[in-house]
C-alpha cells in the first residue's frame, strides 16, 4: 500500500507553550510534521518561505500584527498555500471574515485535538474546513431575506478595533496592543462610528452586545 505524503505545516502562534502544545499534538501523527515556527507576524511571512510547508496555522492576535493582514499577505505571495487560523474567538466573531480573506479554515483553541489533525489533513488536501456548528450556522443563513449587518461594512482593522472598544479596552490600551499610534486607532474608531450610524464609544458597546460581536 502507498504511504500517504508527509503534510509539512508551520505555526505561526506568539505564545510558546501554545506552539509546544500543537507540536505535542501533531507528533502522535505519522502524517503530519511541523517544520517551522514564529512567535509573530513578520517572522511567519519571512520564515515561512523557506519551510516548504504546505499548511500554515495562524494565531488570529500575534503581537506586531493582525493574523488577517498575515493571511492576505501570505496568500498574495503563495496562494497554494491552506492557511487554518487558530483563535480564542469564537467563530462568529471572525471565521466568516478569515474565510473571506483566504484562509482555508478556521479553529477556536479550545477544539478537540482530533478535529486539529482532521482540520489539517483537510485543508492540505484542497479543501476548506468549518466546525459542524459554523456550517449550520451558514446553512441557516441560506434563503434568509436580511441586509448586510453594519459592522459587516467594516474593514478587518477596525472590526478588531471595535471588538477590542467593546470589551472594554482605552484606545491607548488598543494601540499599544496593535502596535499602532493613538492617532491611528482613534481614526478608526471615528470611521467605524460613521459607518455603522452611532453617536459614542457606549453606543459601539451596545450595538456590540445586542450582536453577541463580545462575550
Amino acid at each position: 500500500m502507498k504511504e500517504k505524503a508527509t503534510i509539512r505545516v508551520f505555526i505561526a502562534d506568539d505564545h510558546a507553550i501554545v506552539r509546544e502544545g500543537l507540536k505535542q499534538i501533531l507528533a502522535d501523527t505519522k502524517d503530519i510534521v511541523v517544520a517551522g515556527e514564529a512567535e509573530n507576524g513578520h517572522d511567519a511571512i519571512k520564515l515561512f518561505r523557506g519551510s516548504k510547508c504546505q499548511v500554515m496555522l495562524l494565531d488570529i492576535s500575534l503581537p506586531d500584527r493582525s493574523g488577517i493582514d498575515v493571511l492576505k499577505l501570505i496568500k498574495k505571495e503563495k496562494p497554494e498555500l491552506a492557511v487554518l487560523m487558530l483563535s480564542m474567538h469564537r467563530e462568529d466573531q471572525y471565521a466568516i471574515r478569515a474565510l473571506k480573506a483566504g484562509a482555508a479554515g478556521y479553529l477556536t483553541k479550545q477544539s478537540a485535538p482530533r478535529e486539529l489533525v482532521t482540520a489539517i489533513r483537510q485543508v492540505a488536501g484542497g479543501l476548506k474546513y468549518i466546525s459542524a456548528s459554523l456550517a449550520q450556522e451558514l446553512a441557516n443563513t441560506v434563503g434568509e431575506d436580511h441586509e448586510t449587518a453594519l459592522h459587516d461594512t467594516l474593514s478587518d482593522r477596525e472590526y478588531q478595533t471595535l471588538v477590542m472598544i467593546a470589551s472594554g479596552k482605552a484606545v491607548g490600551v488598543i494601540a499599544e496592543e496593535l502596535k499602532l499610534s493613538v492617532k491611528t486607532v482613534s481614526e478608526y474608531r471615528a470611521r467605524l462610528l460613521v459607518k455603522m450610524k452611532l453617536k459614542n464609544s457606549a453606543e459601539l458597546t451596545h450595538y456590540a452586545i445586542r450582536n453577541q460581536l463580545v462575550d
